[in-house]
């Protein structure tokens, strides 16, 4: 797993250990930021379910202002901490240790106003539409705020209840693409 563009590019990250964290391929990533495109460069993003921090991290070295990255697994916190040293990327980011949905209405992200949001969660996730649609109602979000969820392919029942603006395919995953209706 590496940085693909930008300032920290070619920047090995470290991924976790074990059969719970599921990174990103870097395919999917590397598609899904083509995608994004100069939508990046100066925005503040939500990294969600984060894990290693990869997404989020590629989101900083292409020029995103803030990152901010969620997760409730201690040892993912210690690994997202580590990898943004690594790339030089820390003073850029802020990094909560919670469950999603918690974090979604809490103080700590109150100020936080993202352009972009990414939501990795794990494929076997029940109430994915319901955090979906905490996130949609919160004041997380700018009036024109991009959310993007990757997910199973064969997982998409959850996408009936929002306007899903582009879903793109890739093997097993997909990427599924929601604008805010604030």
């Amino acid at each position: 797993m590496r940085v693909i563009a930008g300032y920290a590019r070619g920047t090995r990250l470290k991924a976790p250990k074990g059969i719970l964290v599921r990174p990103t391929a870097d395919k999917v990533k590397e598609a899904l930021f083509s995608i994004l495109g100069s939508r990046v460069i100066g925005s503040v993003f939500l990294d969600l379910y984060a894990g290693s921090g990869a997404v989020g991290i590629e989101a900083l070295s292409r020029g995103a202002d803030q990152a901010v990255f969620v997760d409730n697994r201690r040892e993912n916190i210690a690994l997202i901490k580590e990898n943004l040293n690594k790339t030089k990327l820390e003073e850029r980011a802020t990094v909560i240790n919670s469950d999603v949905t918690k974090a979604i209405s809490s103080p700590p992200l109150e100020s936080i106003r993202a352009d972009l949001v990414f939501l990795d969660p794990p494929y076997n996730l029940k109430d994915l539409g319901n955090v979906v649609n905490r996130l949609l109602e919160s004041r997380l979000l700018n009036a024109k705020a991009l959310i993007v969820v990757e997910h199973a392919y064969k997982n998409r029942l959850w996408s009936n209840a929002f306007e899903i603006i582009r879903q793109k395919k890739y093997g097993d995953t997909c990427l599924s693409f929601i604008t805010n209706r604030g």
